[in-house]
């Protein structure tokens, strides 16, 4: 593709990260309320202006039952609305032709239901999920926040 006068540079970019991008993804991840456990930044994608701002990360997890999950997603306030989470969310798919797991707030669910992600129950759920879903505290903190719980399944393709 050219560019030509008439169009203008992309906003953003998604790449892998870098090891400089560690400390700016912990600080994402932890500022958005997000589980902050698995953030070795080798796993994560990133977003960057094209000047090198970093605006958003994502990764794909793997747990320990062999389960898989799109997580961390975070993108920074100046730049949500804007596509970013959608572009991180499109690259980590392509990366995973697997099952894929989600955990997210409810009112989150119809995002991740475009992208072929459906909310699944306790009996569909990795071993996994089924523990972290039935963790009392962080069902209290949801719950206060006018929030539950989501556990969301992408079948393999």
């Amino acid at each position: 593709m050219s560019s030509g006068p008439h169009q203008r540079p992309p906003a953003f970019s998604i790449q892998n990260a870098q090891s400089q991008h560690g400390s700016q993804i912990r600080k994402l991840v932890l500022s958005s309320g997000i589980n902050p456990t698995g953030l070795d930044w080798q796993h994560f994608l990133v977003a960057l202006t094209p000047n090198g701002d970093f605006i958003g990360c994502g990764q794909l997890k793997l747990h320990a039952d062999g389960s898989t999950e799109l997580a961390s997603l975070a993108v920074t306030p100046a730049w949500r609305g804007r596509g970013v989470a959608r572009a991180l969310i499109e690259a980590l798919l392509a990366s995973h032709p697997g099952d894929l797991y989600l955990m997210c707030q409810s009112s989150l669910g119809p995002l991740y239901e475009k992208f072929g992600f459906r909310a699944i129950g306790q009996k569909e759920m990795s071993t996994y999920f089924r523990r972290v879903s039935k963790l009392a505290g962080v069902l209290e903190n949801l719950r206060k926040a006018g929030e539950h719980l989501l556990v969301m399944r992408r079948p393999g393709r």
